[in-house]
């Protein structure tokens, strides 16, 4: 039928737009969430005790950080798409914008609601530029390919990397919390609720 495209070759118009604003809100809402200062993903967590121990800012960690975990796809043999290598780019960079130009509340009160808004646009976030289909995160990249390459269960092996990556962030100094149980408990769910909502193999049906 005219006009109706398969997810894959849906119009780039579609696609690039939905990547570009995911990975910007997903930078917006990281940086929420370090500025609520209640405790952080692992992978931030990681970034913030780099950029501690460094003094260089947490996003632009970020950005290398993702550059070198891709670097690890390498031997593991995975192929990285224009959403991989966009990630690197646009989400550390914005999200240093976003904790160059919010302020910190200091009241609890505050940085609660802060941190619950960042985690529910994370989510939103997700779904768009996953759901977009221009390659996956450097990050999940490299979950996919130790599965590959280890056959253990995806669980396992995520398990692995990001309590390390959370040990030796915490070590460095960032910030572990009562935000980062949150998020490790409802970012799964909220990101199933969201993914379907905007992934383009479920809106865009083939003729």
């Amino acid at each position: 039928m005219a006009g109706v495209s398969s997810p894959l070759t849906a119009p780039h118009r579609v696609r690039v737009p939905r990547l570009l604003v995911g990975l910007a809100l997903f930078g917006i809402a990281d940086g929420a969430m370090v500025q609520a200062a209640i405790g952080v993903d692992p992978w931030t967590v990681f970034a913030q005790g780099l950029s501690r121990q460094t003094g260089v800012g947490v996003g632009w960690v970020t950005n290398v950080v993702g550059l070198l975990v891709l670097l690890l796809w390498i031997p593991l043999r995975q192929r990285p798409g224009a959403g991989t290598v966009l990630n690197i780019l646009v989400v550390g960079t914005v999200l240093q914008a976003t904790v160059a130009v919010l302020p910190a509340p200091g009241e609890l009160w505050l940085r609660i609601p802060l941190f619950a808004a960042g985690l529910l646009l994370l989510a939103v976030a997700s779904g768009l530029y996953i759901g977009a289909h221009y390659g996956p995160g450097p990050r999940d990249g490299l979950m996919t390919g130790l599965r590959a390459r280890t056959g253990r269960p995806v669980w396992q092996v995520r398990t692995a990397v990001e309590v390390s990556v959370l040990a030796v962030g915490w070590v460095l100094g960032g910030n572990v919390g009562p935000g980062t149980v949150a998020f490790a408990v409802l970012i799964g769910p909220l990101v199933g609720w969201t993914l379907p909502a905007f992934d383009l193999r479920r809106r865009i049906a083939p003729a």
